[in-house]
């Protein structure tokens, strides 16, 4: 993909040659792109649709520690956790922006590598990478992609539509990528010890590549749009599903049920949270970065969804002064509480 980077630096390109050396080999593809990079501004037409729009900001030391994240893993999970909150708005994405800020210090090489990561991601999911920035920073590397995309406005699907009786549905499973972060923390405090000891991750690839290469659910919108269910609410699980089933219920003014035996967690999940001493259904409802879809659908659609092996329903909406409630395995009930990520704790 990238050719001749050899030992050039950072400051000998300067910031212009560092764009046209990335972005030489960028293809568009989406019929929606009138003009891409090379002038002041993107064009797009998006013919009547909805325009769909969202940016996201990564900064070392608080998203993201370089010493077990590999950078092309990086730039590929910048841009899939932007495009997923186009998804969760029931829409197709279709441009992304890519801008970084980093050390003069960075090595072109690095930079291809976070670079090679994002194109990754748009080959994958189909989008085209229309513009971005490149600036010198002096806080470490910082990441900020805005994704753009469309929706028919019969489609687009908000946080505050759900109704009293929708059942509460989730896509994939959850709690994987934070039992995945405590293991990639663990090995990096085992390794600062004592730098001869080499990382042991055998065995537990799928939960590692939950927190390091997560992958947004663009099949989930595909899958209901063939299945012609139309979600009533819905979001993307970023924060835990705590915080998720929490919005939709305040956007909403409604209350809900959840039940825990209900809650899909894969077996590396549950059994690694164990060793930790952790409960994974803690880890579901509070870890966050799994990046599945969280959606209410009217009773009528149970039928269609009900056999879904990538969909589970886990609950369904109650009237507001019901409560919001989480029905455990032996049968207490809980009041649903957030404590996912803070972005200022």
């Amino acid at each position: 993909m990238f050719e001749n980077a050899g030992t050039t630096n950072l400051e000998q390109l300067g910031e212009f040659g560092l764009i046209d050396h990335l972005t030489k080999s960028v293809e568009l593809t989406q019929e929606t792109t009138d003009k891409g990079i090379g002038d002041d501004a993107a064009v797009l037409d998006f013919s009547g649709k909805k325009t769909l729009v969202s940016t996201d900001l990564l900064l070392e030391g608080i998203h993201f520690d370089l010493r077990y994240v590999p950078l092309k893993h990086l730039g590929y999970k910048a841009v899939q956790v932007n495009l997923s909150d186009i998804y969760a708005m029931n829409g197709m994405a279709s441009q992304i922006t890519f801008s970084i800020g980093l050390s003069s210090k960075f090595p072109l090489d690095a930079v291809e590598e976070l670079y090679a990561g994002a194109l990754l991601a748009c080959r994958k999911y189909g989008v085209d990478l229309v513009g971005g920035d490149t600036s010198a920073s002096a806080q470490g590397l910082v990441i900020s992609v805005t994704s753009i995309g469309y929706a028919k406005e019969t489609d687009v699907t908000y946080r505050n539509g759900a109704q009293e009786g929708d059942l509460i549905c989730v896509s994939g499973d959850l709690g994987g990528a934070y039992v995945g972060l405590q293991l990639l923390e663990r090995e990096k405090r085992i390794f600062l010890e004592n730098p001869n000891i080499q990382p042991d991750l055998e065995g537990k690839d799928y939960i590692v590549e939950r927190q390091l290469k997560p992958e947004a659910r663009k099949d989930i919108v595909q899958l209901l749009a063939s299945l012609d269910v139309k979600p009533t609410a819905m979001i993307d699980v970023s924060d835990g599903l705590a915080s998720e089933v929490l919005h939709i219920c305040r956007e909403s003014e409604k209350g809900c049920r959840l039940y825990e035996e209900k809650i899909p967690i894969d077996p590396m999940t549950y059994d690694t949270a164990r060793e930790f001493g952790l409960d994974p259904t803690v880890c579901a409802l509070s870890g966050g970065e799994d990046y599945e879809l969280l959606f209410t659908a009217r009773q009528s659609d149970y039928e269609k969804l009900k056999n879904q092996p990538d969909i589970s329903i886990i609950g369904h909406i109650t009237e507001v002064s019901a409560g919001r409630e989480l029905i455990s395995k032996s049968g207490n009930v809980h009041p649903i509480k957030a404590q996912g990520w803070n972005a200022f704790g």
